[in-house]
């Protein structure tokens, strides 16, 4: 006698996913349980698991033999959410839950006592299902809460390998359980700090509302105790909320990282990584499972690097593809996982390590080599892609008395920022742009020229090799910026050359 039974599990990729058929199918051999189809070694321990968690929900495996073909086999198959589907299938291949089908795909990670785990990355699962047509996806109640971001698809939960079995038709009675709840990744917690705090800091300040409002990339370059982490902090709380599509997007990579209940969010995520962070923290990786990094975890939001010259320099430099392309692909022998890292990068760095180069006030003690030494570890290419570079000079009494409480509040900021962004959205609009730090070069020289003869100053640096196209194309996307935070139509002379004085720091 031989029997097959068919449903559906999910693979996950990075942040995407892809539905898999599982086929279990039952002969009268010598009793055995193999798992074909590319596993890797936490699915194919799925055979004890498997076995004994039949056994605790009173429905042991039959002494035959079992084998269990995960379809297509191309496509690398890793951990433990697989676990749930094998078992059903193979209880469907022996009649016992004869209601199992294709069009049903069930998630999750197996107890040896019967309970059902959950597992990371619900929300994209149910994205992937979702597009295949899955009818219905069964899946731990530990993720039920994280499972209602996604519309459109049945969702079902269940505690037990034996409450599943019952939902697939099952003569079993049903027995109480104690459900696993998901173990939540917490948040990094983002600064609720206010912009007028910040009092004798005018360039700073304006550094980070352009920054906010244009998306861009900032250097903050100053001694300590300048309040460059304290301006940092507070470029978070102007941002404005992120719209379904984006909120959407980071909580695909939050529900990967374990967030659970907590993935969705419609505030922009802040990162601020340890200098003693590894490449394959800040990008994403792992030896196993591959997860997304502080770039990834950070997209629709901010990646804050604090003392930027004490990280390695290759850490530094891993940055430089995501800044371009606005993803991270990571490859590994077994394939490659996707992820996005549309963030903006904020870096704050001392001019030396001492603190003291440029300042005039208090005397450097750094020979000039060791000074163009620590800021060569930020290589040129990384500082070419950041828009604003701007000197934070220490506050002084007389800076205090000449700002005069002229510093707006987060709430006015972020009213700012919100109407340069709408200002922006609606000039982009059909373009696939949304800011202007997204704008191409082509788009700044043609439709998106500025006034005529206002970008003199930058031809002729060009001209003289001290600007390159980047730099020339980043400058006018700054210039916009500031355009779009005065109201005006299109860049003038004098917001092309602030957008120069916000780039002078190096």
């Amino acid at each position: 006698m031989s029997g097959v039974g068919r449903t559906s599990a999910i693979a996950l990729l990075g942040v995407r996913a892809r539905c898999i058929e599982v086929e279990a199918h039952l002969t009268s051999q010598l009793p055995g349980f193999s798992i074909i189809g590319l596993p890797d070694t936490s699915l194919g321990e799925a055979r004890e698991r498997v076995r004994a968690a039949a056994a605790n929900a009173g429905s042991p495996l039959p002494a035959r033999r079992i084998t269990v073909n995960l379809t297509p086999a191309a496509i690398p198959k890793r951990g433990s959410g697989f676990d749930l589907a094998i078992a059903m299938a193979v209880l469907a291949a022996a009649e016992v839950a004869p209601d199992v089908s294709e069009r049903t795909a069930y998630v999750g990670e197996l107890g040896l006592d019967g309970r059902v785990r959950p597992v990371h990355g619900v929300i994209p699962m149910l994205l992937a299902a979702r597009e295949a047509g899955i009818e219905r996806v069964v899946l731990p109640v530990g993720n039920l809460a994280e499972a209602r971001v996604v519309s459109g698809v049945q969702v079902v939960g269940v505690d037990s390998l034996r409450a599943a079995a019952i939902a697939g038709g099952a003569l079993l009675p049903p027995v109480q359980v104690d459900p696993v709840l998901a173990p939540e990744l917490p948040a990094a917690p983002a600064p609720a700090a206010e912009l007028a705090d910040v009092v004798g800091n005018p360039i700073g300040v304006r550094a980070v509302i352009a920054a906010a409002a244009g998306g861009h990339h900032a250097l903050l370059l100053g001694p300590p105790g300048a309040g460059k982490t304290m301006l940092a902090e507070r470029l978070h709380g102007i941002l404005p909320d992120l719209d379904d599509e984006a909120a959407l997007e980071l909580a695909t990579v939050r529900s990967v990282a374990g967030a659970g209940a907590a993935s969705w969010t419609t505030r922009p995520p802040w990162e601020a990584p340890h200098h003693s962070a590894s490449a394959v923290s800040l990008i994403g990786g792992g030896s196993g499972t591959v997860r997304p990094g502080a770039v990834s975890r950070a997209t629709r939001g901010v990646l804050f690097l604090d003392e930027a010259p004490e990280f390695p320099r290759a850490v530094l430099d891993a940055l430089r593809q995501p800044l371009e392309s606005g993803t991270v692909t990571v490859h590994r022998a077994a394939g490659a996982a996707e992820f996005p890292a549309r963030c903006q990068l904020l870096l704050a760095a001392n001019p030396c390590p001492c603190g003291n180069a440029g300042q005039g006030t208090q005397p450097c003690e750094c020979p000039p080599s060791t000074v163009r030494r620590y800021l060569a570890r930020m290589s040129g290419p990384l500082l070419d892609r950041l828009d604003i570079r701007v000197r934070v000079p220490r506050v002084t009494t007389a800076s205090i008395r000449a700002a005069d409480g002229g510093t707006p509040t987060s709430a006015e900021a972020r009213t700012l920022v919100v109407g340069a962004r709408d200002r922006a959205r609606a000039r982009l609009d059909g373009t696939g742009w949304t800011s202007n730090a997204q704008v191409s070069g082509a788009w700044l020289r043609g439709a998106g020229r500025s006034e005529p003869g206002s970008t003199a100053t930058l031809d002729r640096a060009l001209d003289l090799g001290t600007l390159t196209m980047r730099g020339w194309d980043r400058t006018m996307r700054l210039a916009w910026t500031l355009a779009d935070l005065e109201g005006a139509e299109r860049p003038a002379t004098h917001h092309v050359h602030e957008a120069l004085a916000l780039r002078g720091a190096l």
